[in-house]
Formats: C-alpha cells, sequence, structure tokens
C-alpha cells in the first residue's frame, strides 16, 4: 500500500459521499455549505486525485498492478454516482448516462478479457479526453443546480430547443449588458452549457469505445496471423 493507492480508495470512499450530498439536505443541515457547492467541491476534489495519483506512481515508479485494477473501476465508481444522481436531481437525461455508463461495462469486459490473454489496453487519448469532457460536463451540471434541481425547466435534450427557453434568453441578455447578472442567471447558463457539453460526453464515450475495440481486434488478428505463421 502507498500513497497513490491511498488515493485511489480515498476516491471511492468519497463516491457514497458524493450521493449522500447530492440527493439529500446533508452539506446544508450538518455543514452549513449550500448542496451544489458542497457537491462541485467534493466532485472535483475526487477527480483531482484521479490526476494525482496516477502522477505519484510513475514519479516515484509506485505503479502496482493493483493500483491498475482499481484506479480505472474508482473512475468509473465516481463518473457513474454523479452521473446517476444528475438524472436523479433532473439535470441530465437518462437515456445520455445510459450510453455512457454501458460504454464504460463495454470497455471494462473487454479489458478483462485482454487481460486474461494476457495483454493490456492502455488508455487511449480519446478515452482521457472523454474523462477530462465527463468532469466538466458533470461540474456544470452540479455547479447550475436550484434546490436540487434545474435552475430552467425543459423536457428537451436537444441543445436547440433548450437554449430557445425565456429564461437562457434572459440570461444571455444580462450578460452582454441589458441588467444585472444574478446567480439565478449564471446557473442557467452554466445548465445550459452543461447540457450542451454532454452531448461531446456521449460522442466521445462511443469514440473511444470504438478505438478501444478496433485496438482489440487489430490485436487479435496479428495474434492470429503470427499463430498461423508460425505453424508453417
Amino acid at each position: 500500500m502507498n500513497l497513490p493507492n491511498l488515493l485511489t480508495l480515498l476516491r471511492i470512499f468519497i463516491v457514497p459521499l458524493l450521493v449522500v450530498v447530492l440527493l439529500t439536505k446533508f452539506s446544508e443541515n450538518y455543514v452549513g455549505l449550500p448542496q451544489h457547492i458542497a457537491g462541485v467541491s467534493l466532485f472535483l476534489f475526487a477527480a483531482i486525485t484521479d490526476a494525482v495519483d496516477g502522477w505519484l506512481a510513475r514519479k516515484h515508479g509506485q505503479v502496482s498492478k493493483f493500483g491498475i485494477l482499481l484506479d480505472p473501476i474508482a473512475d468509473k465508481l465516481l463518473i457513474s454516482a454523479a452521473f446517476i444522481s444528475l438524472v436523479e436531481n433532473r439535470l441530465a437525461p437518462a437515456w445520455a448516462v445510459v450510453i455512457v455508463i454501458g460504454r464504460e461495462f463495454a470497455v471494462s469486459g473487454l479489458r478483462a478479457v485482454a487481460a486474461a490473454e494476457g495483454w493490456t489496453i492502455p488508455a487511449s487519448k480519446a478515452g482521457k479526453f472523454k474523462m477530462f469532457s465527463q468532469v466538466v460536463t458533470i461540474s456544470f451540471l452540479i455547479t447550475s443546480s436550484v434546490n436540487g434541481g434545474p435552475p430552467v425547466e425543459t423536457k428537451a435534450f436537444p441543445i436547440i430547443q433548450f437554449w430557445t427557453v425565456p429564461e437562457m434568453g434572459t440570461a444571455l441578455a444580462h450578460l452582454f449588458g441589458a441588467g444585472e447578472m444574478n446567480w439565478l442567471d449564471w446557473r442557467v447558463l452554466f445548465y445550459g452549457i452543461g447540457r450542451g457539453l454532454l452531448w461531446l460526453v456521449v460522442i466521445s464515450s462511443c469514440w473511444s469505445m470504438y478505438g478501444y475495440f478496433r485496438a482489440f481486434y487489430l490485436n487479435q488478428s496479428g495474434a492470429g496471423s503470427e499463430s498461423k505463421t508460425s505453424t508453417k
């Protein structure tokens, strides 16, 4: 057990606390912090540990099989818990979250198959970008919440329809000088940005999954070719 692995375990232990903060008034009743402030702070702290534990492990030569196995599990637990909480709070559509979480299960299964065959699938640039976009999107959506829900009531997920709601027009008008910005205006803007970025998360999730499956297929094809060559 070393510091990078302790940070990974800490991220796992933060997950249930994050769910409690996002879905209840715990932080307001017992800590005195608004729900959205406590939620985004806790989530960003957990996300930062994801970057720090890997950096520490590589810098100090503390990369271990335990850490390699546990780190992606901790990431998936954190992101899944945050997205499911957003669905419960009506801040994100369930179908988009199902795609994102389904992708995580698919890639995890693929990596397990690859590991059973004696090789690993390293994180791709698309996968890293996907993780970064998820963190940014979740942070915007949590910050935008009002009393645990969205600042604007809308059933439409397409961004072109969302940006036509009256509250968005008012917030944009205040932003460009036609009035004074208030905290609700900022939340409406954050919500709009978060809902727009959610498209990017869904697309990048599917794209990175395609990359992982393509890498697996190419490796399997290469291994099969080498096996046929060696038997001739």
